[in-house]
């Protein structure tokens, strides 16, 4: 795991010394993401920059890396899992290795393939490349979107990439400009959808893609997309396709294990991470007990520890706890400076936490994100159905029962469980038919923007609020003909890459931890995509045919208990840690500054919420952490990582 940064020309101009430094800014502000070395290339169109997390061939692995005769170049982030099968069909073909690395068989596969190599490599990555001979440039995402990559263009046509904002942000001819359209998106769904960044001109690379610049052009192209269609004979055989579901997973997850340092896993106690832990052990004895972390909480309604016990019990793995403990003020503005733009999902507290925990002892752990998307298994999945069975009820009625769902269930003081549930179908019920089932993962409506945007910010998005970042993705999924794919696909598009994978790549890379994801093999993902959708939701039961495959190898608590999430009581936090920060960011003033926001809107949400007559917890901490960002980042304030 590494960062990588640098840049491109149209035209050759020779390196100056202002370049070097330049490059080497960019680096340094990858650090955090590789501290065990670093590494420079640059000639009169290219400048390559690398940190290295050093965790296959320790000693030959140095970046950037190069073919025989100097032509070729690349800098990478993340590992090719399929590295050793790839370089014995180079080596066939006469290519000659000089290391053993999985960063030259993208050197070598580009020689023999093109750009073609890509689609050929299976694990996670962030690749730039640069092909002297030709004058030309190639980036590229793996298919998931479990590793980032940043790009920009300057008005000179130089193109500037980088692993994280921070690195392009450290170039002096970068500007910082809000995009309005990411903004509205941002505190819609609490995260930003590829190819938009919060800041106007920065784009983030799509997952599966890749980007040719060449004479100061570019073209970006998709190499990698799940099946639209379903298995039409795996009805008839169920017995065999759960065979092949062990088989699969055993394979996904015990190749995601080469490593030439310690290998961990984070253990949570859900279905997910339990069964990664159970396929590790299926069919195989590890030469010494997997380390397993969990992390839990003194509220027992966030405490999963119980269960991740009883996993970690049945296979004798050597099991380390933490609880929750820190000081939150702090870790909240330290944890922004690694989100480089906000990111409003709870979780990144723990994801943090638990990642500092495992990075005690291990260098690379596997962690069970994806599951939820890839089998099904969010509420929201459910409540999508449930919403289709009322869909001969008008639309106005509908929007009726929600409003008056909500405004009833208003009132209690502890929503958890059902009522939190009922809470927040309610709300979903007020938001457009157009949208599916992404009206639950909406977290302000049309009447809540009317009352928060000011008056200049609304008529910015009457050229494009957030719907133009998601059509897309709605779009290809309604060429699907099983509906419980499409949704799953448009999770696994927008959701899961620039939420999920963007607060576990953040989190696991602030204490330099390399975090692996095996249920979100590319190989296991179409497999699995090709398998009917009511087989993963079946009835109200979420990830039925994960559970079936896995009955054999799991606890029946595990197996049985509703998803529980990764997340912390924040609604309690603002009202007592954070209430001091909250009211430092979110006043009058602050507002002043940029003019986007109604104070009396802000000013009515935090009364409420501190009076607990509602809860505004997700809305009030977007709106705190974009505060800090934009007084950081906006207003000239430095950016950078804070050392450990």
């Amino acid at each position: 795991m590494c960062g990588i940064c640098g840049w491109f020309r149209p035209e050759p101009v020779p390196a100056s010394d202002r370049d070097r430094l330049v490059l080497a800014a960019m680096t340094r502000t990858l650090i955090h993401r590789g501290p065990d070395d670093e590494g420079f290339y640059i000639d009169d169109q290219a400048a390559l920059g690398f940190r290295r997390l050093s965790i296959i061939d320790l000693t030959g692995g140095r970046q950037p890396m190069t073919n025989e005769d100097g032509t070729v170049w690349v800098v990478f982030n993340g590992e090719i899992y399929n590295f050793r099968e790839l370089r014995r069909e180079l080596e066939a073909a006469g290519h000659v290795f000089r290391t053993r690395s999985d960063t030259e068989v993208i050197v070598h596969g580009y020689e023999a393939w093109g750009v073609d190599v890509v689609g050929r490599l299976r694990g996670m990555f962030g690749i730039a490349l640069w092909d002297r001979r030709r004058r030309q440039a190639l980036l590229a995402r793996d298919p998931i979107g479990i590793k980032p990559l940043f790009y920009t263009v300057l008005p000179d046509g130089r193109l500037l990439f980088g692993s994280e904002l921070k690195a392009l942000l450290a170039h002096p001819d970068v500007e910082r400009r809000l995009n309005r359209t990411a903004l509205d998106a941002y505190l819609t769904l609490e995260y930003i959808p590829a190819p938009a960044t919060l800041l106007d001109g920065i784009f983030k690379l799509p997952a599966g893609h890749w980007l040719l610049y060449q004479d100061g052009r570019l073209r970006v192209q998709a190499f990698w997309d799940v099946p639209p269609e379903t298995d039409p004979e795996a009805d008839r055989r169920l017995p065999v396709c759960l065979a092949e579901l062990r088989a699969h997973l055993r394979d996904a997850v015990q190749s995601h294990t080469v490593s030439d340092v310690p290998v961990g896993t984070f253990l949570s106690g859900g279905m997910d991470s339990s069964t990664v832990v159970a396929m590790l052990h299926d069919g195989t004895t590890p030469p010494e007990p997997v380390r397993t972390f969990s992390i839990g909480f003194d509220d027992p309604s966030y405490n999963e520890l119980p269960y991740a016990r009883l996993v970690a019990e049945r296979y004798r793995t050597l099991h380390t706890e933490a609880v929750l403990s820190y000081d939150i003020v702090t870790t909240v503005e330290r944890l922004l400076d690694f989100l480089d733009e906000p990111l409003a999902d709870f979780s990144i507290f723990p994801t943090y936490l638990v990642s500092k925990t495992a990075r005690e002892h291990v260098k690379v752990i596997l962690s069970g994100d994806g599951g939820d998307e890839v089998f099904g298994g969010y509420d929201w999945y459910v409540a999508w159905q449930l919403h289709r069975a009322l869909a001969w009820v008008p639309y106005v009625v509908r929007r009726w029962m929600g409003s008056r769902l909500t405004r009833w269930l208003a009132p209690a003081p502890q929503k958890k469980g059902l009522v939190n549930r009922l809470r927040r179908f309610g709300e979903g019920l007020q938001h457009e038919d157009s949208w599916g089932h992404v009206r639950w993962l909406l977290f302000l409506n049309r009447t809540q923007k009317a009352d928060l945007y000011a008056p200049d910010l609304q008529t910015a998005l009457r050229d494009g609020d957030f719907t133009v970042l998601m059509e897309p993705y709605l779009d290809r999924a309604r060429s699907f003909r099983d509906p419980i794919n499409a949704a799953l696909y448009v999770d696994l598009k927008t959701y899961l890459a620039e939420d999920i994978l963007t607060k576990v790549d953040r989190m696991s890379m602030a204490v330099s931890l390399e975090t692996r994801v095996p249920l979100l093999d590319s190989r296991l993902v179409e497999w699995v995509f090709r398998l009917p959708g009511r087989w993963k939701l079946r009835g109200w039961t979420t990830k039925w045919v994960l559970k079936q495959a896995m009955r054999p190898y799991l606890p029946p608590e595990v197996l049985r208990r509703e998803k529980q999430g990764f997340s912390i009581p924040m609604k309690n936090w603002l009202r007592q840690e954070l209430r001091s920060l909250l009211f430092d960011y979110l006043n009058p003033a602050a507002f002043r500054r940029h003019g986007l926001f109604r104070w009396p809107t802000v000013e009515r949400w935090i009364q409420e919420h501190m009076d607990f007559r509602a809860d505004h917890a997700h809305r009030l901490w977007a709106l705190l952490l974009f505060q800090v960002w934009h007084d950081r980042v906006l207003a000239g304030r430095p950016v950078g990582v804070a050392s450990e």
